[in-house]
C-alpha cells in the first residue's frame, strides 16, 4: 500500500513538470523576503526535475565532476579536526550543487533567462526600499513569524553603522547582491531600450506563465520600471559603501558600453574611473587637484582614509597570506570547512569568518585537489558559455544580449569571490548558483543543436533532450 501511494505521489509530481519552472519563478520572487519558503519551493522544483530528467542529468560529464567534488569534500570533512563544523560547512556547497544540476537541466531557453532576470529585479525592490529606509529614516524591525518562515531583522542606520545592509544583515553581502542584480537590470534595460527604438512589435518581456504579466514593448512602462529600478539599485549600492560592489557595477557599465559600441559612454566611464582613482592614489599634488571634484565619500573609501588605523589582521593581504600558509601545511585534504576562523583567531587574536577569497579558503579548508576541481568546473562553464556566445549560429542578436548579461553576472560572481566570500548568505548563494545553472543549461541545449546539425544521424536520446 505504501509503495503504491508513493508511486501515485511521484506520478503527480511528474505530471506537474510543466509547472516546475513557474514554481521556480515564484520561489525567486519570494526568496529575498522569506528564504525558507523560497528554499522549500526551489527544493520541490529540483525534486521534480530530478525525477523527470534523471537520464539527462546522469549523462552529463559536468555533473560527474560535481559528484566527484562532493566525494572529495566529504573525505576532507572526514579528516578534519573539527568534524562537526566541517560537515556543517558542507551545507554551503552540496545542496547548491544539487540545485545547480537540477536547474541546468530545467533552464534551456533565452526566454527563461529573461523571465528569471525580470523576477530577480522585481524581487530586489522591497530590499532596496527597506535598505533606504534603514539608512535615511532609521527604520528598525525585529519581526519573527513561525521562527524562520519570516525573520526580518533591520538594524537602524545599517550594519556596519552608516552602510545599508537591508535584510541581508551585512553591507558587503547586500552590496554583492545588488551588484549582480544591477548587471541583469542593466541588460534588460539595454534590451528594452533597443526594442523600443526599433518599435519591435514582439511582446517584451516574455509573459511569465503564472506570475502577473508585464506590459508589451509598445508601452513605455517596462522601460520606465527598469530605469527606476536601475537608478535606485545603483544609489542603494553606493550607500552600501562596498568597494567590491562599486567595482563590479562600474565594470558592468563599461562592459555593456563596449559591447554596444557606445564610444562616448566608454570615454565617460573611463574618465570617471580615472578621476576617482587619481583622487585616491595619485601623488598628493595630483590627488589634491582631483579631490576638488571627486567627493571624499568615494576616494577616501578606496584608499582607506575613511577608516584610518585599520588593524593589520583585518587587511586582506594578511588574511590571504595566512590562508595560503594553512593550505601549504595540509595540501591534500585541508583543515576542514570553517577551520580558518578558528586558526586565525588563535594566531591573530581577531575574529574573522573567512579569508575574503574563495579559492584560498577552499584550498586551506578542503585541500588543493578539491579547490582546483571546483574552479575547473566553473571555468568549463564560463569558457563554453563564451564559445557559444561567440560562435553559435542559433543565437540571434536579441538573445545574445541577454546571454551576455548572464555571462557578465557570472564573471561578476567570480570577481566578487576573489576579494570576498559570498557563499555564506543563503539567498545570495542560491541566486548565484541559479545564474550558473542558467548559463550551463543554455550551453548544453545549443551545443546539442550544433552537434545535431553537424551530425544529423545522432542518437534519438540526444534528439529527445531538445
Amino acid at each position: 500500500m505504501l509503495g503504491a501511494s508513493l508511486n501515485k505521489v511521484f506520478d503527480y509530481f511528474k505530471s506537474r513538470w510543466q509547472s516546475a519552472w513557474n514554481y521556480s519563478l515564484w520561489a525567486l520572487l519570494i526568496f529575498p523576503l522569506s528564504p525558507l519558503v523560497g528554499a522549500v519551493t526551489i527544493g520541490f522544483v529540483s525534486l521534480i526535475t530530478w525525477l523527470k530528467q534523471s537520464h539527462k542529468i546522469s549523462r552529463r560529464p559536468l555533473n560527474w565532476g560535481f559528484a566527484l567534488l562532493s566525494v572529495l569534500l566529504l573525505i576532507s570533512a572526514g579528516f578534519a579536526d573539527g568534524k562537526t563544523l566541517a560537515f556543517l560547512g558542507l551545507f554551503n556547497l552540496l545542496p547548491f550543487f544539487l540545485l545547480f544540476v537540477a536547474h541546468s537541466a530545467l533552464i534551456q531557453t533565452f526566454t527563461q533567462l529573461r523571465q528569471m532576470a525580470w523576477v530577480l529585479v522585481i524581487g530586489s525592490i522591497p530590499l532596496v526600499i527597506i535598505g533606504l529606509g534603514q539608512l535615511f529614516l532609521g527604520w528598525s524591525l525585529n519581526l519573527e513569524i513561525l521562527w524562520v518562515v519570516l525573520n526580518w531583522i533591520i538594524v537602524p542606520g545599517g550594519n556596519p553603522p552608516g552602510r545599508i545592509a537591508s535584510l541581508l544583515l551585512h553591507a558587503n553581502t547586500f552590496g554583492a547582491y545588488l551588484a549582480i542584480i544591477f548587471i541583469l537590470n542593466l541588460g534588460l534595460w539595454v534590451e528594452n531600450y533597443q526594442q523600443l527604438r526599433i518599435k519591435n512589435k514582439q511582446s517584451f518581456p516574455p509573459h511569465l506563465p503564472h506570475p502577473p504579466h508585464l506590459p508589451t514593448p509598445d508601452s513605455p512602462l517596462p522601460f520606465l520600471f527598469l530605469t527606476v529600478a536601475m537608478i535606485t539599485n545603483f544609489i542603494t549600492l553606493i550607500f552600501t559603501n562596498s568597494r567590491n560592489g562599486w567595482a563590479i557595477a562600474i565594470f558592468a557599465c563599461l562592459a555593456y558600453a563596449l559591447y554596444q559600441g557606445w564610444k562616448i559612454l566608454v570615454g565617460g566611464v573611463a574618465a570617471i574611473i580615472s578621476s576617482v582613482l587619481l583622487a585616491a592614489f595619485a601623488p598628493l599634488p595630483v590627488a589634491q587637484f582631483f579631490r576638488q571634484y571627486v567627493p571624499a565619500f568615494f576616494w577616501a573609501r578606496l584608499n582607506d582614509d575613511m577608516y584610518p588605523g585599520r588593524p593589520v589582521a583585518l587587511m586582506r593581504k594578511t588574511q590571504w597570506q595566512f590562508a595560503w600558509s594553512l593550505a601549504q601545511e595540509h595540501p591534500w585534504t585541508g583543515w576542514g570547512l570553517h577551520s580558518f576562523s578558528t586558526f586565525y583567531k588563535a594566531q591573530m587574536h581577531t575574529s574573522l569568518g573567512h579569508p575574503h577569497n574563495l579559492f584560498l579558503m577552499l584550498s586551506a579548508e578542503t585541500g588543493f585537489p578539491s579547490a582546483l576541481l571546483f574552479f575547473s568546473l566553473l571555468a568549463w562553464i564560463l569558457i563554453r558559455g563564451i564559445q557559444l556566445f561567440r560562435k553559435s549560429k542559433y543565437i540571434n542578436k536579441e538573445d545574445r544580449l541577454i546571454f551576455f548579461s548572464y555571462l557578465l553576472a557570472f564573471v561578476g560572481w567570480v570577481l566578487l569571490n576573489t576579494v570576498d566570500v559570498i557563499i555564506f548568505d543563503f539567498r545570495l548563494n542560491a541566486f548565484s548558483w541559479l545564474i550558473l545553472a542558467a548559463v550551463c543549461g543554455v550551453v548544453y541545449r545549443y551545443n546539442l543543436h550544433d552537434r545535431l546539425a553537424s551530425h544529423p544521424n545522432e542518437s534519438g536520446n540526444d534528439k529527445q533532450q531538445l
